[in-house]
């Protein structure tokens, strides 16, 4: 099995801009601000960083030095029309890291721009609503057999060279309110095609909604909880659940004078990401509390534990605890297919195995 191993960075910055290729009178004409976060995922060559474990932190520190002429900047100062899509391109010329598979720029919580390494763009817009639901099919007891609810979140990505000049966040906001007036303060049950409504059969239901409509709808997101949710592109599905362990350890190859040689800890974040497929009977590819419960074993292993102590895990880098996940939890967990593993929020490591769809990492 062939695996791919990448390194995660995401800094933010603070910078102002005007978009003049708009419409007149559309409010991003005028000079506003955003909160920026710029993201790239790179397959770095083995010795790239100056000792093994520091790559994600040489990564972080060189998209920081690139982004530090953008901060507190007004951005058309540095680039004609400085959208989303352009400042990736902008940033990646900048880099001088070997091996950027993707850039990524998001404005704001809710948008964004996916640039990836044969120059093609993905731009993506997130959307709520509020519902409730029960799966009718699953066995007695099961918790989702009750009625419940949740803030749904649906990302939209659309392919930016099919979308052609109307792919703009306006296109999708007009797609999407018609669908928020149907799905908002409603159980979904209650809707034609929605009577099991799973994630996977929620994210089908919105797909072919939309693509008529919009061609260059490349797949759907749908975050049913803060940790758990699925991604479909019309023809495969994806599931993710995540979890967050507290854990400490000691960089063993860091320099002496280095502080990560010194006892220290991180908050991380562990995501897995499933490809399976449909269950037609139970309307998902994979129970989210099965995922959970078949990690628990390792997770307590990991969860307030000292890393670098674990048995095979001399060496608590990530990308040693991401391969030892992965021992652990492939013989678990069959359609397991990537694994993120986050030291800080938004700089980690992915390690995956398979063809990846869909793949990006927002």
């Amino acid at each position: 099995m062939t695996t791919r191993l990448y390194t995660v960075a995401t800094a933010p910055f603070e910078a102002a801009r005007h978009l003049a290729l708009l419409p007149a009178g559309h409010r991003a004409r005028r000079l506003h601000g955003h909160s920026f976060l710029a993201r790239i995922r790179a397959q770095l060559p083995a010795g790239w960083a100056p000792f093994a474990g520091a790559e994600t932190d040489t990564l972080l520190a060189q998209l920081s030095e690139c982004l530090a002429p953008l901060d507190y900047a007004l951005l058309n100062d540095h680039l004609p029309v400085p959208t989303d899509e352009n400042l990736a391109r902008w940033l990646r010329l900048q880099l001088a890291a070997p091996g950027i598979e993707q850039v990524g720029i998001q404005s704001t919580r809710d948008r964004g721009a996916e640039l990836d390494r044969q120059d093609h763009v993905h731009l993506w817009r997130r959307f709520r609503f509020e519902a409730a639901h029960r799966l009718p099919n699953v066995p007695p007891g099961h918790p989702c057999g009750r009625m419940h609810g949740h803030g749904f979140e649906v990302i939209l990505h659309t392919d930016r060279h099919l979308a052609g000049p109307d792919s703009d966040g306006e296109r999708l906001e007009a797609l999407w309110t018609p669908l928020h007036a149907e799905l908002h303060h409603v159980c979904l049950n209650d809707l034609p095609g929605l009577e099991n409504p799973t994630s996977e059969h929620l994210a089908t239901w919105i797909w072919r909604r939309l693509k008529p409509e919009l061609p260059a709808l490349s797949w759907v997101t749908v975050d049913e909880t803060v940790s758990a949710g699925c991604h479909f592109d019309g023809e495969h599905y994806r599931i993710w659940k995540e979890q967050r362990f507290e854990s400490a350890l000691r960089l063993r190859r860091t320099p002496q004078d280095d502080p990560r040689q010194r006892l220290h800890g991180h908050s991380y974040l562990v995501r897995l990401h499933l490809s399976a497929p449909l269950d037609q009977v139970m309307g998902w590819t994979v129970d989210y509390g099965d995922v959970k419960a078949l990690f628990k074993p390792v997770y307590e292993r990991l969860d307030h534990h000292r890393l670098d102590e674990l048995e095979g895990l001399a060496d608590a880098g990530l990308t040693e605890v991401l391969h030892w996940v992965s021992e652990q939890m492939q013989p678990r967990l069959a359609p397991l297919d990537r694994i993120d593993l986050y030291q800080t929020p938004g700089c980690g490591m992915v390690l995956c195995w398979g063809d990846g769809r869909p793949a990006l990492p927002v």
